[in-house]
């Protein structure tokens, strides 16, 4: 019962955390200040922004979602550090040329890592 709970919560927390992290970099997206709304939460670069896609990051997301769900459940939430610091690392480069790239990639890994977290310390409870 332990490993289907297990698998269960490693696919809950990839699949679903994909729309989560969409969700919040909604809440959180990067606009031009004269086209800002009321109400919006805003986050503006001191520069103009273009577009600028990190390539890789869907299946960089899913790998780190599980891998942050699995360390929990086995008792190692410390082993996360090595995650982040490991997509942190690899990201360095293609961070520092654009802010609003840095702050878009802050956001949606902290709301990955949240979720992950969230859905691991969930099935924990329930194995234990």
């Amino acid at each position: 019962m332990d490993i289907l709970i297990t698998i269960i919560a490693l696919l809950v927390s990839s699949v679903f955390g994909w729309a989560v992290v969409e969700g919040v970099l909604a809440i959180a997206r990067v606009v031009p200040e004269e086209t800002k709304d009321d109400g919006d939460l805003v986050i503006s670069p001191p520069v103009p922004a273009k577009k600028h896609v990190l390539r890789g990051g869907a299946v960089i997301g899913v790998l780190e979602r599980m891998a942050t769900t699995g360390l929990v459940i086995v008792g190692q939430a410390g082993l996360i550090a090595v995650v982040v610091a490991i997509k942190s690392l690899g990201r360095w480069a293609e961070l520092q040329d654009d802010p609003a790239v840095s702050e878009r990639f802050i956001i949606g890994s902290l709301a990955s890592y949240l979720w992950a977290g969230l859905v691991g310390f969930i099935a924990l409870q329930i194995i234990v």
